[in-house]
């Protein structure tokens, strides 16, 4: 395993669409390896890969009840009921605001092995999920802000 270095907002990679993962062998595995290692040294609750450069479906996630790894992930339903909550990202350092979510998620995946699994994440986790999956799509958690927080108003 091996730290990857995590590119910031003024990268491009992070506007570009990531492709679709076909290929599951030993440069996956390696990928999702060095981004969970990057994960946890940067203190963070999840990774895609376009984070670390790299324009693959593949995201990782931890927000304390377990390591997750998706490939090829999409949301497959979602709930009405909306949470406004502080987002960061470890791309945006320094920097949070409020977002609009869903409560809950349902996302659907392959792991590694390219068996398809399917996780439910509700209010953290499943904020998780949809600034994860957003990213594989070049969206930013600060293009959907509602409010920018000021320095004092983080926790």
């Amino acid at each position: 395993m091996a730290l990857r270095k995590i590119v910031t907002k003024e990268d491009p990679v992070l506007r570009k669409i990531s492709r679709k993962v076909e290929v599951f062998d030993k440069r996956l595995w390696d990928l999702l390896d060095d981004m969970k290692e990057t994960l946890y040294k940067a203190e963070g609750a999840g990774l895609a890969a376009p984070q670390v450069g790299v324009l693959k479906r593949v995201v990782v996630i931890d927000v304390g009840d377990g390591y997750i790894e998706l490939v090829n992930p999409e949301i497959t339903e979602k709930s009405e009921e909306i949470q406004e909550e502080a987002e960061g990202c470890l791309s945006v350092p320094g920097e949070y605001g409020i977002t609009r979510r869903p409560k809950w998620v349902i996302v659907k995946a392959q792991n590694r092995e390219g068996k398809w699994v399917i996780y439910k994440g509700e209010d953290l986790k499943a904020r998780c999920f949809c600034h994860e999956l957003d990213h594989l799509d070049g969206t930013l958690y600060i293009d959907k802000v509602v409010r920018m927080l000021e320095p004092d108003e983080v926790e």
